[in-house]
């Protein structure tokens, strides 16, 4: 066990009512933590019974609850370190993107690619598989090469690609970290990670709107190379709008973008919102005027409350190669999903080599879903959606809402086996282990749970 200094130690809140980004989940944990220090983190996890760790609040279940003790670690002191020579930089975990984008911007580097939410937190977008988008970017979970986290008895545990060090027990090769990175918490407090960046690049971001829906499906792999970063947004009321966001060369040339009546739609003369009449001033800047990688990239600007505010949120990663059928699928639905949905979005994410990854060992598509924030209407067109997108391999993101996709989807994880074999060597007794997670990864000899 670890000592901690009693004047130092942070006193537990008993009675603190935490509820999550969208209002849809009240967390219900015996006490709530926000440690100063990795000593207090450490002494902390090795005393409680049962724990889990909090981000930003920004997932849309109960993938971060608990009815033990619940750890939050906004506390910890930020830190960005850069090596230029590697081209990475070690980074609290716990530090929201947007601060971590404008430390390495002032040091002249960048994330290779950003969620559209730059409030969350770097820990929590890998543990659950966010990601930006572009053909060739992987989810934020690919650029970690490092990652330090706290163990049930409160050890120090320390995983690069292919290298353990547990505390001072073992040293030497192992295979685990590929299993950690997307992690959903499973498996301790992350608090440190280093990430791959690159020189810092300069975005420009055009909007294209009244595109129909079927040239999207029809001219799907155009649509998504003719950008760095290329978002697709619908209704599903037969029009969609396509965001390209294009890299700007050092010199300040761009390459050369689609023409004004590209793909039957109109480029837009004046800012625009993904959702369709809402107030732009919390959108990053558009009308192809070049800005930072960090001030273009994500959708929304880190001053503003993001996207709609009051929402639910689902995702599906299918296989690229089934990507026109699955949007064509879920079109048929249309009658269904319009009146409950705010906005849907397509993004393309690389593949990576993540156990847990829903871009594990495939280029994917994803379709997410800002609907309504009221369940019960909600729920009808989200089972239809899951009834036409399972079938096609899709994968629901870790951190959004569902019904059966994650336990339906497990079987297309090829290593879902040795997770299971990972949690039980790093945790044999569950410490982090909370409903959510037993329901898919049980403890030994114990029944499956199922999820809150």
């Amino acid at each position: 066990m670890v000592s901690v200094d009693s004047e130092h130690r942070e006193t537990p809140t008993m009675t603190e009512q935490i509820r999550n980004w969208a209002g849809n989940v009240e967390f219900r944990p015996v006490r709530s933590h926000h440690p100063g220090s990795l000593d207090e983190l450490r002494s902390l996890i090795a005393e409680a019974a049962s724990v889990r760790v909090l981000g930003t609040g920004h997932s849309f279940n109960r993938l971060a609850d608990t009815a033990g003790d619940l750890v939050t670690l906004d506390r910890l002191p930020p830190q960005v370190q850069v090596d230029s020579d590697a081209r990475t930089a070690t980074v609290t975990a716990g530090m929201r993107l947007a601060e971590l984008a404008s430390r390495l911007h002032a040091a002249g580097f960048a994330l290779a690619a950003l969620p559209s939410l730059p409030h969350i937190s770097l820990a929590g977008a890998c543990a659950t598989g966010t990601h930006g988008s572009g053909d060739g970017n992987q989810g934020l979970a690919g650029l970690v090469r490092g990652m330090q986290f706290v163990g049930p008895s409160g050890d120090v545990v320390e995983l690069t690609r292919g290298d353990l060090t547990r505390g001072d027990l073992t040293r030497g090769e192992s295979p685990d970290f590929d299993g950690a990175v997307v992690g959903l918490g499973a498996l301790g407090a992350v608090t440190r990670m280093t990430v791959d960046v690159v020189p810092t690049f300069d975005v420009a971001q055009y909007v294209y709107q009244a595109v129909p829906l079927q040239e999207v499906i029809t001219r799907l792999d155009e649509v998504f190379s003719a950008a760095y970063s290329v978002s697709v947004f619908t209704g599903w009321r037969g029009e969609a709008s396509v965001w390209l966001k294009v890299k700007v060369s050092p010199d300040g040339t761009q390459p050369r973008r689609p023409g004004s009546d590209w793909l039957g739609g109109r480029l837009a003369d004046r800012p625009a919102h993904p959702i369709p009449g809402m107030a732009t001033e919390n959108c990053t800047e558009q009308l192809g005027i070049p800005g930072p990688w960090h001030e273009r990239l994500p959708h929304f600007r880190p001053d503003f409350t993001p996207s709609a505010g009051a929402e639910l949120q689902s995702e599906f990663f299918v296989p690229r190669s089934r990507a026109a059928e699955a949007i064509a699928a879920v079109r048929d639905l249309g009658p269904l999903i319009a009146p409950v949905v705010q906005i849907s979005e397509f993004r393309t994410v690389a593949a990576d080599d993540l156990w847990l990854s829903p871009a594990h060992h495939r280029d994917s598509l994803t379709i997410h879903f800002t609907w309504l924030p009221d369940r019960s209407a909600v729920e009808p067109a989200l089972a239809e959606v899951e009834r036409v997108l399972l079938p096609l391999g899709a994968r629901p993101h870790w951190g959004k809402v569902f019904l059966g996709g994650p336990k339906a989807a497990l079987a297309t994880y090829d290593k879902a086996a040795d997770f299971q074999a990972l949690l039980d060597r790093h945790d044999p007794d569950g410490k982090f282990r909370n409903t959510f997670v037993r329901s898919l990864f049980p403890l030994p000899g114990a029944p499956v749970a199922r999820p809150r």
